[in-house]
């Protein structure tokens, strides 16, 4: 019993070692959302600190025609055409600190709405998107995925259980992780989809990095208010990989009370070692100071002091 023990107590010191390494290395994250509205913006116009952990997520890769028709699992790039496969490699080796994920789906592809379907066959869906994301990964040079399904069915058939969701998109994760296709995985929330994503979340959250919650879609315009919808997704998806999220020029809180909101959540005993921005496509050629939340959120998270 007592070597039964200590190995237990080895595994789990290295467990802790492991979550520590992922989220302790020294530096904070950042991760911006870029390329969803058509605008022809470019990685090196997006300022970057090399101490800052810095995920650029392109938006978005869609299982979808371009007309709008599901491919059942198989992935293309939607994202604006600026944002080409040697500017990826470009950026990343100029900036070792930064990682590139393609996020999947988003709101609307044109005119079209993006729902999620339930797949007549959930396994032929994983493996077709495994296959395409691979290709896509491999040939943008990207290190993750984000998932950003917005719209759900408020009719499921009788024949598909609730979970296909979660079941498609954990098992298409554990995949691309375990083949070492990618090293990053994140989520994307907000209030209307809770549900499905708590689902995915509470059964694969070993493969989940970070939670991109969408707090701007809560609408919360004070830093108590923000406190108190953080408080509400941290007890949802757990306060340790919950990034709190800015919308520029958008919806939620804005301006300098996003960051009276970071200083309440750690007043409040939460780490803020990350920060979520959509998207650097608002930011830039505003006329004003391009990247201002950019660079003052990096900035915010250099002074803060806690860490994972």
């Amino acid at each position: 019993m007592a070597k039964l023990s200590n190995n237990l107590f080895l595994i789990s010191i290295l467990g802790i070692s492991l979550v520590f390494t992922q989220f302790c290395d020294g530096k904070k994250v950042l991760m911006e959302y870029i390329g969803a509205t058509g605008v022809p913006v470019k990685f090196n116009t997006v300022p970057i600190n090399q101490s800052i952990d810095f995920h650029f997520i392109l938006s978005f890769a869609i299982d979808a025609s371009p007309q709008g028709e599901s491919q059942n699992g198989v992935f293309s790039p939607y994202w604006v055409p600026t944002l080409t496969q040697d500017s990826v490699a470009q950026i990343k080796s100029q900036n070792p600190n930064v990682k590139a994920l393609a996020s999947l789906s988003g709101w609307s592809l044109g005119d079209t709405v993006l729902r999620w379907y339930d797949p007549e066959d959930p396994d032929r869906w994983i493996t077709n998107a495994f296959t395409s994301l691979k290709s896509i990964i491999e040939d943008y040079h990207l290190d993750g995925i984000d998932i950003d399904y917005e719209n759900f069915p408020k009719r499921r058939r009788r024949s598909s259980p609730n979970s296909t969701f979660a079941y498609c998109i954990g098992e298409l994760i554990s995949l691309l992780k375990n083949q070492s296709v990618i090293s990053v995985a994140t989520i994307a929330p907000f209030y209307t989809t809770v549900g499905p994503y708590m689902d995915l979340y509470g059964r694969y959250a070993e493969v989940i990095d970070f939670v991109n919650y969408q707090f701007y879609t809560d609408r919360v315009r004070s830093a108590n208010g923000y406190l108190d919808t953080f408080r509400v997704r941290s007890m949802q998806f757990g306060a340790e990989k919950l990034l709190p999220s800015y919308e520029v020029e958008g919806r939620g809180i804005q301006g300098e009370a996003f960051f009276d909101a970071l200083r309440l959540l750690e007043k409040s005993g939460f780490s803020v070692n990350g920060v979520m921005i959509f998207s650097a496509d608002a930011s830039v050629g505003g006329g004003g100071d391009d990247y201002y939340y950019e660079k003052k959120s990096q900035a915010f998270l250099l002074n803060s002091t806690t860490l994972l």
